[in-house]
């Protein structure tokens, strides 16, 4: 019995602007600070990498000063939709009803609800009285790897089930107006919203790539690396420099180790669906690589047409790749960094 994904889908909120459309809300936001940071500032956003981003607000609301609670009303009624719209899709794609999923996972870390979001798209869609619920929190840009495994886990126990998971994420709602700090301007300059679903599947007849390895890895002593202060204006983000470098010096702990337990190695590995945390990491992830022959293209691509929307992006990769067309046989491995610090690596085969 294997498990196996069976669809991917996104669904993208309805704002969206050019990077070079945002620069005149800079001027507005940074007016009275130092020309030279304002300069600096703009430089930011501009080799961000980031080409277009999406929003559950628009660019007015963003750069205006609102509190927490308005934030978040607005993640939870957007959010809430963004879910259902991608939960609908991928079932849809995989020719399916919401009574049909055995499973639900949520993921996010941009906003507070609860009942969790799972109890909402149960009674939307209708899906089973029964059905096993598990919100994820408070892993970051990691969940929707994680999701994956913790869907994987339960179905590798449970054979005839499906699992949905559903990353849905606003990081435009955690801006925070009156902080002029390099975390909160980089996260500006990387960060959209989006959601997306992939349901997985231990139906034997059931098709898609199937999952043959699933492991975390944890950084010992990175708590201070990433994460969110829960301040009184909301979510203010913290992101340490050092995040690439530590990144680097783990690469090869986090790769080797886990492709050999699963019998295989880089060399044999076709497909690789790594989360694109921002220009900085993509360039290490690529020195690292240099001259292997292996690309990360659709993670910059994702990258580039969305941002980085934390847990649904490595989502967005991995739709591109399944859309695309995988010859039978190729090996994938997706790949996430989140707070903690974290690594979460599935490895794949079509």
């Amino acid at each position: 019995m294997s498990v196996k994904i069976q669809s991917v889908a996104k669904a993208l909120p309805p704002y969206t602007r050019p990077t070079s459309e945002i620069m005149p809300y800079l001027d507005l936001w940074l007016a009275g600070q130092d020309e030279r940071f304002i300069r600096k500032v703009k430089k930011i956003f501009e080799n961000a990498a980031v080409d277009q981003r999406y929003s559950i607000m628009n660019a007015e609301e963003v750069f205006r000063c609102t509190s927490f609670e308005e934030k978040n009303n607005l993640y939870i009624r957007e959010g809430t939709e963004l879910g259902r719209r991608c939960l609908q899709g991928a079932l849809e794609k995989a020719g399916l009803k919401g009574s049909d999923i055995d499973f639900i996972i949520t993921v996010s870390c941009t906003g507070f609800m609860i009942p969790s979001m799972d109890a909402y798209l149960i009674n939307t869609l209708q899906m089973r009285q029964d059905i096993v619920r598990l919100p994820v929190t408070e892993m970051g840009c990691a969940a929707g790897v994680s999701g994956m495994i913790y869907a994987y886990n339960f179905l590798k126990a449970n054979p005839g089930k499906r699992a949905a998971v559903v990353a849905v994420e606003s990081p435009t709602a955690t801006f925070q107006h009156q902080d002029f700090s390099m975390a909160n301007i980089v996260s500006a300059a990387i960060f959209g919203d989006g959601a997306a679903c992939v349901i997985l599947s231990s139906h034997e007849e059931d098709a898609g790539p199937a999952i043959i390895g699933t492991e975390m890895y944890h950084f010992y002593d990175a708590t201070h690396l990433m994460g969110f202060h829960l301040s009184n204006s909301g979510l203010q983000m913290v992101l340490d420099i050092a995040v690439p470098e530590q990144i680097a010096a783990h690469f090869g702990d986090i790769i080797h180790p886990f492709l050999a337990r699963h019998g295989t190695s880089m060399e044999e590995v076709n497909q690789l669906i790594f989360h694109p945390g921002g220009r900085k990491i993509i360039q290490t992830v690529e020195e690292l690589f240099a001259g292997s022959g292996k690309n990360i293209d659709d993670t910059k691509e994702v990258l580039r047409l969305y941002g980085n929307m934390s847990s649904a992006t490595v989502l967005y990769v991995l739709e591109r790749i399944l859309d695309r067309g995988v010859p039978p046989g190729d090996k994938g491995l997706m790949l996430s960094f989140g707070p903690g610090f974290s690594a979460q690596r599935i490895l794949l085969q079509w």
